[in-house]
């Protein structure tokens, strides 16, 4: 497994590497440490092709204020792989820097690096404290190619069991967001809840009195439910397998809301979600749209999974 760990030492990103602790990353997991300063170059032959001493020694000194933000940014990258290490000292940690627009960059250096999942914190360093998802993680999440994992980390001094909060919607990408987890090594006692969040069809006013038409609405909603436990089926028994205690609920309401809320009252450690549309039997089961607002809301880490070469669908 190949992970971006994007890092400018706020609290946000040394949160993110906290988060690691609980996202059941495989020994064998490689993690590059990427840290981007936001700041302009000048091509080296920049004052050659202009020949004015002025222009010259702007360019100079803007090349040379931008180099020093680098070689900060490189540092920095450079001691969270050092922390990183030690906190993992089976994984193959690497460090690297870059200049330019952070969001972009990152989204570059993970194809470039073949990445299964970016880590992101939730915000940056930038001016305004907002309380949503910041600007370059909600870029970075509805962009990448890949994975993408909006990490609030937790620190907690007598752990308990991990609990994953997984949206089942029947679709490709809830499995792809079971595979995800199929995929990691999680220790004993970690639990995993399917949630499938879906808003009933109800009769009009004047339906409702023709009990014909009730009774068809009802048999709808009830045969959606079926289905629903019908496709979760194989999945339960899979994390079951893995060693993974899990459960399944149908819970009504909207994917976006019903989400975080039943995260916050199970304390999940992360919501599960397919960022791909990749269709399901019903299209209002649908979570691939509601990601990015699932990573706005939650009080956890969200992970967005993603097939890479499937095309972002938020």
């Amino acid at each position: 497994m190949k992970i971006l760990l994007a890092y400018d030492g706020s609290a946000c990103s040394e949160a993110a590497i906290d988060d690691m602790v609980r996202a059941g990353l495989p020994s064998d997991t490689e993690c590059l440490v990427f840290s981007v300063a936001e700041v302009w170059l000048p091509p080296h032959d920049a004052t050659a092709e202009h020949g004015d001493p002025y222009l010259e020694k702007i360019l100079r000194h803007s090349r040379a204020k931008g180099e020093q933000k680098v070689n900060e940014a490189r540092s920095l990258s450079e001691k969270a792989a050092a922390r990183i290490s030690a906190v993992f000292p089976t994984l193959k940690v690497s460090a690297d820097a870059t200049y330019g627009s952070p969001a972009w960059e990152i989204i570059a250096k993970s194809d470039e690096f073949g990445a299964d999942l970016i880590i992101i914190g939730s915000q940056g360093k930038g001016a305004l404290e907002r309380v949503v998802l910041g600007s370059v993680s909600q870029k970075v999440l509805t962009s990448a190619a890949c994975s993408v994992r909006i990490a609030r980390g937790k620190v907690d001094t007598d752990p308990a069991p991990i609990r994953l909060l997984v949206g089942f919607d029947g679709s490709k990408g809830a499995a792809a967001a079971v595979d995800s987890i199929l995929r990691r090594s999680w220790p004993e006692n970690t639990q995993a809840l399917l949630l499938a969040a879906t808003e009933p069809l109800k009769p009009s006013l004047i339906g409702a009195l023709v009990p014909p038409i009730g009774e068809t609405v009802e048999e709808i909603n009830q045969a959606e439910k079926e289905w629903l436990r019908q496709q979760v089926g194989p999945a339960i028994e899979k994390l079951k397998n893995a060693g993974i205690d899990a459960a399944f609920e149908i819970v009504y309401g909207n994917p976006k809301s019903v989400l975080t809320e039943r995260a916050d009252q199970w304390d999940a450690d992360c919501i599960f979600v397919g960022a791909n549309a990749f269709g399901s039997r019903f299209e209002r089961f649908l979570l691939g749209s509601t990601s990015a607002a699932v990573a706005n809301r939650a009080h956890c880490s969200v992970e967005a999974v993603r097939v890479r070469g499937a095309a972002p669908s938020d």
